[in-house]
């Protein structure tokens, strides 16, 4: 458990940061394991749940807050002095896949991932994202490569099934109500009796589902079948979580949300895991991902953990009302290279880095409505 969670709480409350303060409150309560502190933790979350909307952006009730203190003192009693340390989960050497009718192939892809970390896979549709992670996944058999699943002596099928979770961008039907079926997934994964309830309100609560656990497949949006999905997964704590395009159902504010918790809870003591995920969403990605991968046409063009791609232009995206030449005038013409997609201006240059050339813009008052320095970034691969 990190030994500053309590101070971080303790600072989201007092900048008024209570839906974040919540859910590292249920993080921290699941990492100690203590089953009244996880209650209490619980009833906490469920209390702002039902007070939020009266109090936005304003500090909540006296015995709202006198509740937290009342948690947080008694996590300091229990917090443990247990170091976060990462164990291997997977390693691919060169693995490739080729379909049968010849039209696509994977070219070979290296990687490794270990507990704790998060994995971004990015490129447009049809570009091989969801066969790597079907590959990594054991769904797919290998035409090249290896694939070293570190924590398994024998991996077959079933054993990689209960290492690895997938998440697919369709997620499939199930019939019943939200809860109880969170709560068949826990008896599988071998939860029983008050340890079941326990931890099925938590997920309830943790992915925010507490309102929607009596409804059916067809009274949810997609978005809230995805956050469903997510904790029938976590439910049966796999060391490994593979989702293709988790962010494609979600609104935008939950998107960053989702990744964000999700990140928080792979890196918890309670089921530390590695996460691989696949999506177009690369601003989102890129803020939580370790390492990322740009995918294109099957092949691995860009690894952000390869020390030997240096990058050797800075890139810059801008919008502006203003016209290319007049862009190109604020520089020195020979020293940069624009380009135009039909709604943003990208400057690339060896020349200036992108810190220069966001202050010559500055200097010239040139009207920019957005800026991003993509240098670093997939994103200057997609043009």
């Amino acid at each position: 458990m990190q030994a500053n969670i309590i101070d971080e709480i303790t600072s989201y409350i007092n900048h008024n940061d209570y839906s974040l303060a919540v859910r590292r409150t249920l993080d921290m309560s699941l990492d100690l394991y203590d089953k009244g502190l996880i209650r209490m933790a619980i009833n906490w979350s469920k209390e702002y749940r039902e007070i939020e909307s009266l109090y936005k952006n304003e500090a909540l009730p006296g015995d709202f807050l006198n509740k937290a203190n009342i948690i947080l003192e008694k996590a300091a009693v229990l917090q443990k002095s247990i170091s976060y340390k990462k164990v291997p989960l997977l390693s691919a050497e060169k693995i490739g896949k080729t379909y049968g009718n010849g039209n696509f192939s994977l070219k070979p892809i290296s990687l490794d991932i270990n507990t704790g970390d998060v994995l971004g896979v990015v490129g447009e549709n049809g570009n091989g994202k969801t066969t790597l992670l079907r590959c990594l996944a054991g769904q797919l058999s290998l035409d090249e490569g290896e694939l070293d699943y570190k924590l398994l002596e024998n991996p077959d099928y079933y054993s990689i099934k209960n290492h690895i979770a997938f998440i697919p961008q369709r997620i499939s039907k199930w019939y019943g109500l939200l809860k109880d079926n969170l709560h068949f997934s826990a008896t599988i994964a071998g939860v029983k009796g008050e340890q079941n309830e326990l931890m099925v309100d938590f997920m309830l609560e943790r992915l925010n589902l507490t309102n929607y656990a009596h409804l059916t497949w067809n009274q949810i949006s997609s978005g809230y079948r995805t956050r469903f999905e997510i904790a029938r997964i976590l439910l049966q704590k796999p060391r490994l979580l593979i989702l293709d395009e988790p962010l494609a159902n979600l609104d935008i504010n939950a998107q960053q949300t989702i990744l964000t918790d999700l990140i928080h809870i792979g890196k918890g003591l309670h089921n530390p895991m590695g996460i691989i995920l696949s999506s177009q969403q690369l601003h989102e990605v890129e803020k939580v991902a370790d390492t990322v991968l740009f995918i294109k046409q099957g092949s691995c063009l860009y690894s952000s953990s390869d020390k030997d791609q240096r990058i050797a232009s800075s890139a810059v995206e801008i919008e502006t009302t203003i016209s290319r030449e007049a862009i190109i005038n604020i520089f020195e013409k020979e020293k940069i290279a624009l380009q135009f997609n039909g709604g943003f201006y990208t400057i690339i240059s060896t020349y200036y880095s992108a810190q220069q050339i966001i202050e010559l813009m500055i200097n010239a008052k040139l009207p920019v409505t957005y800026f991003r320095d993509i240098t670093h970034s997939t994103k200057r691969f997609f043009n």
